[in-house]
């Protein structure tokens, strides 16, 4: 491709996530070089979250474009697409075991999935420890980061792939993430298959939903004999900020719960960690912006109840960085890959939106049971 001149064009990623690395990984398939800034000092510095499953059509495709999909598969657990759906007297309404090698949508550990992408890209593409403070785009001037320390960036492209509270979105769009009214406590048990012999077997290999009363204890297995617990409640925006006790707190709001069920709360090997449900509008989208534009959660955040943000950020990477390979100037490029993004995100972000709504309902139970049996009747892969 060319920008006019007889250089390369200069690539600055601000974000570190899966679909910031799937954009840098896929470009250097082309022969394309970038640079990713992040504000962590190192991929160790904060914990990567829980497990993920990936679709043929969005996680594994991106993995396919970066030439990862043989890595991916060797790292994933199969036995992880396992699906149980629990009443909160803890009775069983639904049971998927896992299909055979995983089905459609493995499940992979958010942080190897993370180490994956990382470790296909050479050495130094990523700028540990380089916090953005600001951005700006001058009238025909290219995009400019400053960094924490001063510095300044000067780039032909600058992808904000910098999450829910993006620092670049600003650049293109006034639209500001708005909370759902849904907060997950968020938890951790550890060596469950020695120390926690019941809770694993309630949980399985995969993932369950405990559902009633408009809330969810929601459970799932993960590499490293863990397991994470999402209590899944409808709370203000800074509930958690005035408990003094948050285990206690998120334990009163499920009085009658199964015991099993409320040990997943109370056994948590760490503070429960509150984790607000934000997001964009749906059908968020903006103007084409010279040399600037938006992948994953800066562009479309929505809640984890599709199984579709980090599927989505990846398969983002993959067709921004395609796109800048296929077209003669980056403005074809940015305009071919948008023009793409808007509507595939819009129909998954409604998708989220319904499904929170749904599974939170007072008749959510009925609601996700009925979902769950039809797609396994029809054969789909639940998630």
């Amino acid at each position: 491709m060319s920008t006019g001149t007889t250089t390369a064009p200069t690539i600055a990623i601000v974000g570190a996530g899966l679909g910031g690395l799937t954009l840098a990984r896929v470009l250097h398939t082309h022969g394309i070089a970038s640079t990713v800034y992040e504000r962590d000092a190192s991929p160790t510095t904060r914990d990567q979250g829980g497990t993920l499953d990936l679709d043929e059509e969005s996680g594994q495709r991106a993995l396919g474009a970066a030439g990862l999909l043989d890595e991916f598969r060797a790292l994933s657990r199969p036995e992880g697409a396992e699906l149980r759906l629990l009443a909160k007297d803890g009775s069983t309404l639904f049971h998927e075991p896992a299909p055979e090698g995983g089905g459609d949508r493995p499940e992979i550990d958010r942080y190897a999935l993370r180490g994956l992408l990382l470790d296909s890209l050479p050495r130094g593409t990523v700028r540990w420890g380089r916090k953005v403070r600001a951005v700006a785009v001058a009238p025909m001037r290219r995009p400019t980061l400053t960094l924490d320390d001063g510095g300044t960036v000067e780039a032909d492209l600058l992808v904000g792939a910098d999450g829910a509270w993006s620092r670049v979105r600003p650049l293109l769009s006034g639209a500001r993430p708005v909370y759902s009214g849904v907060t997950l406590m968020d938890g951790q048990l550890e060596d469950v298959d020695t120390r926690h012999r019941a809770l694993a077997a309630r949980v399985g290999h995969g993932t369950m939903f405990a559902l009633g009363d408009e809330k969810g204890v929601i459970a799932q297995r993960i590499g490293g004999e863990r397991i994470r617990v999402y209590s899944t409640v409808k709370v203000p925006e800074a509930w958690a900020d005035a408990e003094d006790d948050a285990t206690k707190g998120v334990l009163d709001l499920f009085p009658d719960w199964d015991d099993t069920l409320r040990a997943l709360i109370a056994d948590s090997d760490g503070p429960l960690v509150p984790r607000p449900l934000y997001a964009l509008p749906i059908g968020h989208r903006w103007d084409r912006v010279p040399g600037v534009t938006l992948l994953g959660d800066a562009a479309h955040l929505m809640s984890p109840f599709a199984g579709a943000g980090a599927n989505l950020a990846m398969l983002d990477g993959a067709e921004l960085a395609r796109a800048i390979a296929a077209h003669d100037d980056l403005e074809t490029a940015l305009t071919a890959y948008e023009t793409a993004l808007f509507p595939r995100s819009e129909t998954q972000a409604a998708v989220s939106a319904a499904n929170l709504d749904d599974f939170l309902r007072p008749d959510g139970l009925r609601r996700a049971r009925d979902r769950f049996t039809s797609y396994a009747a029809s054969g789909d892969d639940t998630r």
